[in-house]
């Protein structure tokens, strides 16, 4: 195991002190790698591909850790894993096809060595989680495992490998004996730990769960019915403790899929009802040696329940996380300001070589976008973004950054080597220039492309209009990057024109149309198409099946801005109102095909 050196920020200094002082220790384990390598993860399937991350930087946030607690793991070996996944299953692991059924992914999508390595990660921090708890009796949580539907010679439900009964083989073959149990609080039933050690008597299986999927050998199960709420939910957390045996060593799958409103969960708990739920087991279980799993959490929240796992175990205690808090941005952030300015580029904002090109004269010197970031500037700053980082483990490796123009705009361009097939592709294709809006300046984007030129399109993940390819599952990391550049040059934020519904869809909550009346329309379409898909609105709209008070609406491609201050931005929200109520927008279904 490697530990992290470092310290968190964000907190001042007093309320760092007095977390300090209250907090219990425990040791949490993490890697870059947690973010599956499956651009299509979040489309395709419903997972929250930064979930891990996202719950570790606010747990440093909040001091409930410090980066010295902070251990990255090391693949659990073929050898462990032999001793409860069968040789042929192990192999056909090796198979795409075998990772995107279970991964509900198109096998396109899944570049076999990344993908694996990042299972193997878990399950090798589940097992010294349990080596660490065992010998400082402290907890452990792992911020990605509790894959307890695979089973010795299959796995489904986004679990490929046992991680739990892996380490309980693991340390029974290093000498462990004492009795071990598993408290699994999944909103779906542990099929898969059930065929591994339902049948072992020295473990113990408990169970609470929303689903029924007949009896589980081994399992003391509670099935609760969907909706289940709070109150019912934690009269069962308090029966099922009650159960529990004496134990030497507890494995907590602490499911984030209970919550209210997750894409696959059937319970409704609401936040603070996980985080008693936790708070109950941490009181229960006391110094046991223990080892905490996140397992599924399918909905925007669901790093809140993880990183409130931490906060129950850290501080025992039941704050919320503020509804306002965005990890990424405040992740992204942090790494921003610790790029040097020389690092990325030039200090001076205007040049010799822009004057000398203001005046039609021959620029000369290395090209820079917009005027400031060189080549080696961006991609180092990509590298410590950890976006590089991303691509190689999606299969993609010698990666190249260049810069050139078009016209009055800039290009950046990452291209590298497809390791499967050997060929150079282009992965990312950014034109961008500064461009005078209203009252602002702003860094207008004129075309951003993300590629995984390897991945299909699908059943799961349908073709938008404008798409030629698949997207990498980076958008929301550009447009952060994007924020951030354009702060870094002094600019008032960020513009663009959306060439589909889709696109200003996916901006709707940080840009808006510069045009108030344009805004009112915008707003008039989500109202009224909120019960369709986004396929479907986006689709009726390319077509021309959109209607706006009864006459065929066509996609009026218009310039939305995003301040970098807000109060800066002059909002007619009468005028947004006043238009918004004045269209009513309605869709033609689509004509069945013949043949």
């Amino acid at each position: 195991t490697k530990c992290r050196a470092g310290r968190a920020g964000g907190m001042n200094p007093f309320r760092a002190l007095l977390a300090k002082s209250r907090r219990h220790p425990f040791r949490v384990f993490h890697d870059e790698a947690y973010r599956l390598p499956l651009s299509g993860s979040e489309s395709a399937a419903p997972m929250e591909a930064r979930r891990a991350d996202d719950a570790l930087h606010y747990l440093l946030h909040a001091h409930a850790v410090t980066e010295m607690q902070v251990s990255s793991p090391e693949p659990i070996s073929y050898e462990a894993l032999g001793r409860v996944h069968t040789h042929e299953y192990l192999e056909s692991l090796m198979r795409p096809e075998v990772m995107a059924n279970i991964f509900a992914v198109d096998p396109s999508d899944v570049f076999v060595e990344g993908l694996m390595r990042t299972i193997r990660l878990a399950c090798g921090a589940t097992l010294e989680g349990a080596r660490y708890s065992l010998q400082f009796r402290r907890p452990a949580l792992n911020l990605l495992g509790g894959f307890h539907h695979a089973a010795p010679s299959k796995g489904s439900g986004f679990c490929a490998l046992n991680d739990v009964a892996v380490a309980i083989a693991a340390l029974r073959a290093e000498g462990f004996t004492g009795r071990i149990g598993v408290l699994d609080f999944d909103c779906h039933p542990p099929d898969g730990t059930s065929e591994c050690v339902g049948r072992d008597a020295s473990v113990w299986l408990g169970s609470i769960s929303g689903v029924s999927w007949g009896p589980l050998e081994g399992v003391d199960e509670t099935v609760l019915p969907a909706g289940t709420g709070d109150a019912e939910y934690l009269e069962a957390v308090d029966r099922l403790l009650s159960r529990m045996p004496s134990l030497a060593l507890a494995f907590v799958i602490a499911g984030g899929d209970v919550l209210a409103g997750d894409k696959l969960g059937t319970l409704a708990l609401s936040l603070s009802g996980v985080r008693a739920r936790d708070l109950k087991v941490v009181e229960k279980l006391g110094s046991l040696p223990q080892v905490w799993l996140p397992a599924g959490g399918y909905s925007a929240h669901s790093w809140k329940l993880l990183a409130g796992t931490g906060l129950a175990i850290a501080f025992h205690s039941d704050e919320l996380i503020p509804t306002d808090y965005n990890p990424l941005a405040a992740r992204m952030l942090g790494i921003s300001r610790s790029l040097r300015t020389e690092s990325l580029g030039s200090t001076p904002l205007v040049t010799d070589a822009d004057v000398a090109e203001a005046l039609g004269m021959q620029r000369e010197g290395p090209m820079k976008l917009l005027g400031f970031y060189t080549t080696e500037g961006i991609e180092y700053a990509l590298e410590k973004f950890k976006l590089l980082g991303l691509l190689r483990r999606l299969g993609f490796d010698q990666l190249k950054v260049s810069l050139d123009r078009a016209g009055a705009a800039e290009r950046c361009r990452v291209s590298g080597r497809d390791t499967l097939s050997g060929a150079t592709v282009s992965l990312v294709e950014l034109e961008v220039e500064r461009r005078k809006l209203g009252q602002g300046t702003f860094l207008f984007v004129n075309w951003l492309s993300l590629r995984n030129p390897r991945a299909k399109f699908s059943a799961g993940r349908p073709q938008l209009p404008g798409q030629e390819v698949p997207g990498l599952g980076l958008a929301r990391e550009m447009s952060q990057l994007l924020g951030l550049m354009a702060k870094r040059v002094l600019l008032d934020g960020v513009a663009f024109r959306p060439s589909w519904f889709h696109m200003a869809f996916a901006a709707r909550h940080v840009s808006r149309f510069v045009n108030p009346q344009r805004q009112g329309r915008f707003q008039a379409i989500i109202r009224d198409t909120k019960q369709l898909p986004l396929l479907e609105s986006t689709r009726a709209i390319a077509e021309g099946r959109m209607l706006l008070n009864g006459e065929p609406y066509t996609w009026e491609a218009d310039e939305m801005v995003s301040w970098l201050e807000y109060r800066r931005d002059p909002v007619d929200e009468a005028a947004i109102a006043a238009e918004r109520e004045r269209c009513h927008f309605t869709v033609v279904p689509q004509s069945p095909r013949s043949g």
